[in-house]
């Protein structure tokens, strides 16, 4: 039989782990977007239907706020293609708060050079290139890749690459030739629940030990209403691949509200909802291993 004492502190304990623990540590946000509708700035020529709406950098830092959240990298957004002219200015005006990735032509044979100034000039901590699934994403098997990432090393900055999982193994050759850069690959590949091939070619990726991937987009895979529990069963996989040390949330503002998610909602599905990660594992992914690839100091 329990003593009084033994039981009061079994209680006291037992209401403890109920309680959510307060983080205690700063998040940091890697991957959101912003733009303006600026002359200033314009949308790049192939930007046939712009945004209706602004996403600046005031907005973020609201949604940041609200929900305790340090620290963002700005991912240069597709409507201005190659020029980051915008991104880098919100740079300078909010130092304290973000950090950037730039895009780049990556059929241009000056691209390491465009990547080399960027840095040099506007202090961005990354590329992203984004081959496609089709023959139009072909120049990743092509030779101007392996200068980029040649470049990337150079630098000591990281490669971001946004593509479907189908295209895995044409990227494998750069990643067992350039295995010390550091490679972020957004969304999970945006790789399709159930689709055990593709998984695999995801989750193969392990053998790499500077690859990290972004747990994200969990609300466009899934086929669920919110927390996406089809989608958790990807992370879970990923998880149980990678570890928590190579994996990074992400909520992907504002693309996040075109869907049935919110900003708050892509922070509570890492931080509440997958009831897999204990406390140390929602520290890496939510700000350990963003610092690591995204050094803010």
């Amino acid at each position: 039989m329990l003593t009084r004492r033994q039981f009061v502190g079994t209680m006291a304990a037992a209401s403890a782990n109920a309680m959510e623990s307060p983080v205690t540590y700063p998040i940091f946000d890697p991957h959101v977007h912003v733009w303006k509708a600026d002359p200033r700035f314009p949308w790049a020529k192939e930007t046939t239907h712009p945004p209706a709406k602004d996403a600046t950098p005031e907005m973020l830092l609201d949604h940041m706020k609200a929900n305790g959240v340090s620290r963002t990298v700005l991912i240069q957004v597709i409507h201005y293609r190659w020029d980051n002219s915008y991104t880098a200015s919100v740079l300078k005006q909010y130092p304290q708060y973000f950090r950037g990735v730039a895009r780049i032509n990556p059929e241009d044979p000056a691209a390491p050079d465009h990547f080399q100034k960027l840095v040099e000039d506007s202090g961005f901590l990354g590329i992203r290139i984004s081959p496609s699934a089709n023959a139009s994403g072909d120049w990743i098997k092509g030779p101007l890749m392996a200068p980029l990432f040649e470049r990337a090393r150079k630098l000591k900055r990281s490669m971001n690459i946004l593509m479907p999982a189908s295209r895995i193994p044409d990227v494998t050759p750069l990643l067992d030739k350039f295995q010390d850069v550091d490679v972020v690959i957004d969304h999970m590949a945006d790789c399709p629940l159930g689709n055990e091939k593709e998984l695999g070619y995801l989750t193969g990726l392990k053998r790499y030990p500077n690859l990290f991937v972004k747990v994200s987009h969990t609300w466009s895979l899934s086929k669920q209403e919110y927390p996406y529990n089809d989608s958790q069963a990807l992370v879970k996989a990923v998880y149980d691949a990678f570890g928590p040390k190579r994996l990074m949330w992400g909520t992907d503002w504002p693309i996040v509200e075109n869907s049935n998610c919110t900003y708050e909602k892509a922070l509570a599905m890492v931080r509440d909802e997958m009831t897999f990660l204990n406390a140390e594992d929602k520290e890496w992914m939510l700000s350990k291993t963003v610092a690591r690839v995204f050094p803010f100091a």
